[in-house]
């Protein structure tokens, strides 16, 4: 007889969004993770390996946070398809650990109980239940056990209370079948789902044995992928669907509300509110971050606060790894003889990676505050207030979150605006997130502030109001291009806004630092193989063909780049690019850095290295490829870098789409070439001409 589970069981995750799911999946998986995308969408998927309280290893899935298995984006549909075992791709869990809020039980219960229909063995967890007590609420955990016949676990995940009590249910071998709430299914509708389960049974799209729920959550909602659903299972689905409409009018309300009520009913034995309620510390703090006043000024003071950091806090660490590469590639020439390989190492190499990863203390410090933010429930406070300014432009305040998210990584920004039920809404989103300010553009837009302001000239602050500037100019865009694009090319209302706003809680700190350790790495990696790659490309393009010389006599390092490869592409494309004030060295740049923005720092820094003077390493400036920015000079003697040039080269890079990475998330998010080359043209054109108009005025200013 069996004493626990089997090894490799599969147990799935599931909760709605901001009930800590993610924080209780670090907890039992720790660094036995794997991340990738479910196939066919980017939509992530995250498996790991955990261990019973009896050391038996156990397969989990995370599945997207959702309020329902009435599919009405993407994020649901991976959900509900993963649970009744309708991808290929996916095993079917054989047990479900099903994670609530404990202050929000009744509208978490929602998902749950669809979930307990499904007829698998489900453990529920209460997280938070620290914060559900602090309120004031009582939740009888036995009696809540028993109604549903089901483990019931009370956690705080992010201090990892209660995870033994999990560990221990999940080692159970005996767990039954919960109990479903059945009477959440009018008979009408019943009797209907029947019927559409023979139709679906003969198109081979169900089995004839399958329960009525699920041709339930196949007609019902909104999916937008129909996974493994030809056209002519899916016109039957349609069909069913608008049979119901005609049978049974308002059906789907009609369901919600039974569901709800049966939930209620359920719970006046369960849950014990206070007898006099009064103000939470969540309503509290509301009060001034959702003010019309207080809470925009404490928004923008949030941000400036963080780009001051950005430009203050992180000086010790930026100087430090600027140091050791400085180091290493002294070594190196001090180490092995001159020739072509040892400048690969220290030109190309040690050059090009350490031009990018020197950001590397900033780039950390951006993901920390989006973490902070997203972790403590301000996120969807941010989305709250911005519904009436996105609404202006012809979306939701939903919509905003994608933009924000960009400014972390374009990558998942526009992956999040799955979670936007709206077709033309999640469209219109994803064309424009990309032009948030990314962490990409940060390393560009710090190395172009520091050639235009000499180090010292002016405060910290000075320069952080030049970085929130270019910032609120990739959210002005973002805006403008959206109303354009809502009102002309896609126009339709904006959908409603329906976001849940969660309590205020502690970040736990262990997940944010896990998450910035798994973007660091990325970052990191990036620098090792595409950026390593492209600088030793690049080197290589701007060293061959070599300049003939006489012998014993050292070639003219301007006229050497002139002659190469990169310089050749440079002169080629110059003619387009001196409207903008740019000339061929930084056309090498700005070419090189379509395959990742923060390539054109690399870049720059291989190109310039290849013509580096004597005494150009002074250890007064922060670097050698600052210092070579404001030393270069054009034909006639004056300055290259000058204030037009930068805020040209800025604005450029404010909206030009220079990310091959998005460009491929973007087709496959849309299923279409069509739109990923109209971003491309749309965000690349309007950068460039905005570029050329601002250089023209500088220069016609005298500026």
């Amino acid at each position: 007889m069996s004493t626990g589970v089997s090894p490799g069981m599969v147990y799935a995750l599931v909760g709605n969004p901001n009930c800590g799911k993610t924080t209780l999946f670090n907890a039992l998986t720790g660094l036995r993770q794997k991340v990738g995308n479910y196939p066919g969408v980017t939509i992530e998927r995250k498996e790991g390996d955990c261990f019973s309280q009896h050391g038996v290893r156990l397969k989990l899935i995370d599945l997207p946070g959702s309020y329902s298995l009435n599919a009405r984006s993407p994020d649901e549909a991976i959900l509900r398809d993963v649970l009744l075992g309708r991808r290929s791709d996916t095993p079917r869990p054989q047990r479900i650990i099903c994670v609530m809020d404990a202050s929000n039980l009744e509208r978490n219960l929602y998902l749950f109980t669809q979930v307990v229909e499904l007829g698998l063995p489900v453990i529920l967890v209460l997280n938070m239940i620290d914060v559900a007590e602090s309120g004031g609420l009582r939740i009888d955990v036995p009696k809540l056990s028993e109604r549903f016949g089901v483990p019931v676990v009370p956690m705080v995940a992010s201090r990892k209370q209660g995870l033994v009590e999990l560990k221990l249910a999940m080692s159970r071998a005996d767990l039954p079948p919960p109990r479903a709430l059945l009477d959440a299914l009018p008979v009408p509708v019943r009797g209907a789902l029947v019927r559409s389960r023979e139709a679906l049974a003969a198109a081979g799209v169900v089995s004839a044995t399958a329960s009525p729920l699920e041709p339930l959550y196949l007609i019902s909602g909104n999916d937008p992928t129909h996974y493994g659903i030809d056209a002519a299972a899916l016109a039957i689905i349609q069909n069913a669907r608008a049979q119901l409409e005609r049978e049974i009018p308002g059906w789907e309300d009609r369901m919600v509300s039974a569901r709800y009520d049966a939930i209620m009913a359920a719970m006046d034995e369960v849950l014990h509110r206070p007898a006099t309620a009064s103000a939470t510390l969540t309503d509290r703090i509301d009060g001034l971050l959702l003010h019309r006043v207080w809470g925009w000024l404490a928004l923008g003071g949030m941000l400036a606060f963080l780009f001051y950091l950005i430009f203050s806090a992180v000086e010790i660490p930026m100087n430090a790894i600027e140091d050791t590469f400085r180091w290493l590639s002294g070594k190196i020439i001090s180490w092995m003889a001159p020739g072509d390989f040892r400048d690969l190492l220290t030109d190309g190499v040690i050059s090009g990676v350490s031009g990018v990863l020197i950001f590397l203390p900033q780039i950390l410090l951006l993901f920390f505050f989006i973490g902070l933010m997203e972790d403590t429930g301000y996120m969807a406070r941010v989305a709250f207030l911005m519904d009436r300014v996105m609404s202006r432009v012809g979306l939701n305040g939903k919509s905003f979150l994608p933009i924000l998210s960009s400014h972390a990584c374009a990558v998942p920004g526009v992956m999040s605006a799955r979670s936007i039920e709206s077709p033309r809404d999640r469209l219109i989103t994803i064309l424009v997130a990309p032009l948030a300010a990314c962490s990409a553009r940060l390393p560009v837009y710090l190395l172009l502030i520091a050639a235009m302001v000499p180090t010292g000239a002016v405060p910290p602050l000075f320069k952080a109001g030049m970085m929130l500037g270019l910032y609120a100019a990739g959210i002005l865009a973002a805006f403008g291009f959206a109303w354009l694009f809502s009102s002309r090319l896609l126009p339709g209302k904006p959908s409603p806004l329906i976001l849940e706003l969660p309590g205020y809680k502690m970040p736990a700190f262990s997940s944010i630092l896990r998450q910035m350790w798994s973007r660091a790495w990325m970052f990191i990696r990036r620098a090792g193989t595409v950026i390593m790659g492209l600088s030793i490309l690049l080197w290589a393009a701007s060293t061959y063909p070599k300049l003939p010389t006489s012998a014993g006599q050292e070639p003219d390092k301007s006229a050497a780049l002139a002659h190469s490869m990169a310089g050749r592409l440079g002169h080629f494309i110059e003619p387009v690019l001196r409207p903008m004030g740019a000339d061929w060295k930084i056309g090498v740049g700005l070419v090189s850095s379509f395959a990742a923005r923060e390539v054109f720092v690399s870049s720059m820094s291989v190109i310039y290295s290849v013509e580096e003077q004597d005494g150009d390493d002074d250890d007064t400036l922060r670097g050698r490829l600052r210092d070579r920015l404001r030393e270069e000079k054009r034909p006639d003697g004056s300055p290259v870098y000058t204030p037009a040039l930068c805020v040209s080269l800025m604005i450029f890079f404010v909206f030009a789409m220079q990310c091959l990475s998005t460009i491929a998330v973007v087709r496959r998010e849309t299923n279409s070439w069509k739109w990923a080359l109209f971003q491309l043209a749309f965000m690349t054109g309007t950068g460039y001409l905005l570029a050329v108009a601002a250089w023209q005025a500088a220069h016609f200013l005298g500026l």
